[in-house]
């Protein structure tokens, strides 16, 4: 198979486009032909070595969401069979979808329902467990609060959006000058243009944050919740970052990899809950490109490679 490969840590230079072996299904697992798969932000530290994720061996494969068809069963699969077109992300700890199959545990791929392209599949996976399990499950945000979503235009932060809207809360979101009319499209009621406005001093008294850009804009997102309020950060490591004051609660969300998750995004996609962030493509050979954009930062929506 076809694979974008890379033989040690660094800079954009260590991918390389080339042959792998065809993975072979174990007990549990399906080989899954990919169509698509998406970039993440983490893709990109895991490449430069500046994750807490370890690379177990090279050569290694980046990627951790995707959409394809089932090319083979393992022993004991009985839930999908050759053919079915299926959706997921990679268990914590294995990577692998840039490249033209994978083979992954039945448990966590999910149906791909036909109205959704394998493109859009791969956009909405990861971000999808992400923003599901930091608003919903971590926050627990209820209809009638006000949630600050920080760093709007980016994926997680888009899903995380429409995620609160439907649930009925109020939402407060930061993006750059260029996004804010992108950001109120996806629902928004607030948007501060962080470029030329400091939301510290227009944000007040919210129930909840959800922050995505870490640094100092962690942080400074607590001066902005009300007491008894709590902010779930993905944005600054694997751990919650300490909170600076007693009367709000900092919590990390812990983004599980389950069918349950993939069936509601399907869901919130099929009821117009939530539609498929702003998606640039690119074919499997040219995913240094789109890492180099997804590197910059400053990215609106999702990149997707795509292998057939």
């Amino acid at each position: 198979m076809k694979a974008i490969i890379m033989d040690r840590h660094g800079g954009l230079d260590v991918l390389r486009y080339g042959d792998l072996p065809d993975p072979v299904a174990e007990t549990g697992q399906v080989v899954v032909d990919i169509h698509a798969a998406s970039i993440n932000a983490a893709d990109v530290k895991v490449r430069e070595g500046s994750s807490d994720v370890t690379v177990p061996k090279f050569p290694h494969v980046l990627g951790r969401d995707f959409s394809g068809v089932v090319a083979s069963l393992g022993a004991g699969v009985t839930d999908f069979k050759v053919g079915d077109a299926v959706f997921g992300v990679l268990p914590a700890g294995q990577e692998g979808a840039y490249a033209e199959k994978i083979a992954v545990k039945a448990a966590v791929v999910a149906n791909k329902p036909d109205g959704l392209s394998h493109v859009n599949a791969a956009a909405l996976a990861l971000i999808g467990l992400t923003a599901q399990n930091s608003v919903e499950d971590t926050l627990k945000l209820k209809r009638g609060e006000t949630i600050l979503i920080q760093g709007g235009a980016g994926g997680v932060a888009s899903f995380a959006i429409q995620i609160a809207k439907h649930i009925g809360a109020r939402v407060i979101s930061t993006t750059s000058t260029a996004n804010m009319d992108y950001v109120r499209s996806l629902g928004a009621d607030q948007v501060v243009d962080y470029k030329n406005e400091d939301f510290t001093k227009i944000v007040k008294d919210v129930d909840a944050v959800f922050e995505t850009v870490g640094g100092e804009v962690t942080t400074r997102s607590f001066a902005v919740v009300k007491s008894g309020g709590r902010i779930a950060s993905i944005g600054s490591g694997h751990t919650a970052p300490h909170s600076p004051r007693a009367d709000v609660q900092s919590l990390r969300p812990a983004v599980g990899r389950d069918r349950p998750h993939l069936e509601r995004i399907v869901h919130l996609h099929a009821t117009g809950a939530v539609r498929v962030p702003e998606t640039r493509v690119f074919p499997l050979r040219e995913a240094v490109e789109a890492q180099r954009i997804s590197e910059g930062r400053h990215l609106r929506g999702k990149l997707v490679l795509t292998m057939r």
